[in-house]
């Protein structure tokens, strides 16, 4: 296996990380408040670590990368990245490192849990540390699903292969000019989610930081009441942007192109991905209106904010969903493994594999009406093949084997059963809150145990990098020659 390429690059990425952690440096000592030497120490560190991979990787010509390659840098550039940006929450808020990776991992994989309290009288610097790791993490994962995910063919992603997925030479101007778009198309939609949230009422500082965690369906807040701390314009700005970060970003760059949005109404996943809202929304609202636990008006808000923070993965919470009865729980859980479109900032199985799902479903059932039928399997006008259906199979057996495990051990690490299943399943899907009041959208992780917080830690990697990509590497075939 090629090692150099691998530290060289692995450099590159710490080295930008250090860049991102002088905005918080600069605001803190700009404004004269706690963090600024905390985060410089930091920034040095990281640095020096960075200057030191570099120069253990350089060659006087860079290898080109293979497929095994491609799968142990996808998951060491996350560790090693999340182990450096967790030392601001170490020297800042004096917390162990295994709170503080947790609390890190959970910001760049933008699951959105968090083992931190009192968020309203928190330094601010550290506020926006945080909001900074969910925006990188959610603009990484959208360049990740589009050009590498489906060149290493995981969990039937290849069915999105497109020239930006081809790393041969001939491709990488186009790679290169894809992801260029995607970073415009992210900031463009980031300053307008800004704008949006300074229009409802929210300051500057509270505006940046939420725009970053909207966009990139993360979901941390600088008020321990998250959304609840604001306006109700700023939760439908939220709902929108949420929602615009659930969409493919490919088809952004070609509504752009074609200066028209139809691209977007004539994508299966997106159709799908509405429809799902919309419904489940709708059953929502006339349940909590029947039930009269509040006004139309403020039933809609709740369930149409509530679904979409779920579904897309961000995890805002706005009032707790968990005090509105067993139908709205059974509803959220199962929200909770849905996730929005492929080569988006969420996170969850993906609408296009449930698509898949039942239109192979429909094809068995007519196979069985008519065994001698021929009945091709396409979806958004391309043929799936037998390989892509393999791959989108196995991947949803690891999905939920992942989370059965994670659920398993940290019951051995002291956890009840619905703590343990519903932090797993919140983990791997990338939400952030779970179905239990101590980790629900008004408590947190903090009480859990250090091993357990590592447990839920890789279940977050594993579901950020479409847990195959992951698992490969515990296969004793890949490190063979």
């Amino acid at each position: 296996m090629v090692t150099r390429p691998l530290l060289f690059i692995t450099g590159l990425v710490l080295s930008k990380m250090a860049i991102f952690m002088y905005l918080p440096m600069i605001f803190a000592f700009y404004n004269n408040a706690l963090g600024g030497m905390e985060f410089l120490a930091s920034v040095l560190i990281t640095h020096l670590a960075s200057i030191l991979f570099i120069f253990m990787g350089k060659e006087k010509q860079l290898s080109r990368l293979g497929i095994r390659e491609m799968f142990l840098l996808t998951t060491g550039v996350w560790v090693l990245a999340s182990v450096f940006a967790a030392l601001p929450f170490v020297l800042i808020e004096h917390i162990n490192f295994s709170n503080a990776f947790f609390e890190t991992m959970s910001g760049i994989t933008t699951t959105g849990s968090t083992v931190l309290y009192h968020l309203d009288t928190m330094p601010h610097s550290i506020l926006l540390w945080r909001s900074i790791l969910q925006w990188l993490g959610g603009v990484g994962f959208i360049v990740m699903g589009v050009a590498i995910l489906p060149f290493l063919n995981v969990g039937g992603m290849r069915l999105f292969q497109t020239e930006s997925s081809d790393w041969s030479d001939k491709a990488e101007s186009k790679t290169r000019s894809v992801a260029s778009g995607i970073l415009l198309v992210y900031l463009f939609l980031s300053f307008c989610c800004f704008v949006g949230f300074r229009l409802a009422g929210m300051g500057n500082f509270d505006a940046i930081n939420h725009a970053m965690t909207t966009i990139s369906t993360g979901g941390y807040s600088t008020s321990d009441s998250s959304m609840g701390n604001f306006s109700h314009a700023a939760h439908w700005n939220a709902i929108i942007f949420m929602f615009l970060g659930g969409l493919p970003f490919l088809l952004f760059i070609r509504a752009f192109n074609q200066r028209s949005l139809i691209s977007l109404f004539r994508d299966a996943q997106v159709l799908g991905f509405i429809r799902v809202v919309l419904f489940f929304s709708l059953i929502l609202t006339c349940y909590l209106f029947i039930n009269d636990r509040f006004s139309l008006a403020d039933a809609l808000r709740l369930s149409l904010f509530n679904v979409v923070s779920v579904i897309t993965t961000t995890g805002f919470g706005l009032d707790d969903f968990l005090t509105w009865g067993d139908f709205s729980i059974i509803v959220f859980l199962g929200l909770m493994f849905a996730g929005a479109c492929s080569g988006s900032t969420s996170g969850g199985i993906k609408i296009f594999r449930f698509q898949i799902a039942t239109s192979m479903l429909k094809r068995q059932l007519m196979t069985l009406v008519h065994p001698r039928g021929i009945f091709p399997q396409r979806y958004n006008n391309r043929t799936v093949s037998d390989d892509i259906l393999r791959s989108l199979i196995a991947f949803i057996l690891a999905y939920m084997g992942t989370i059965a495990i994670s659920t398993l051990l940290l019951t051995l690490f002291g956890s009840n059963a619905i703590v343990a299943l519903s932090a797993s399943i919140t983990a791997v899907s990338n939400v952030g809150p779970g179905l239990d009041p101590s980790i629900g959208p008004s408590g947190n992780f903090s009480a859990l145990s250090d091993p357990s917080k590592w447990i839920l830690s890789i279940g977050m990697l594993m579901g950020r990098l479409e847990i195959l990509t992951v698992a490969v590497l515990f296969s004793r075939h890949f490190w063979r020659r």
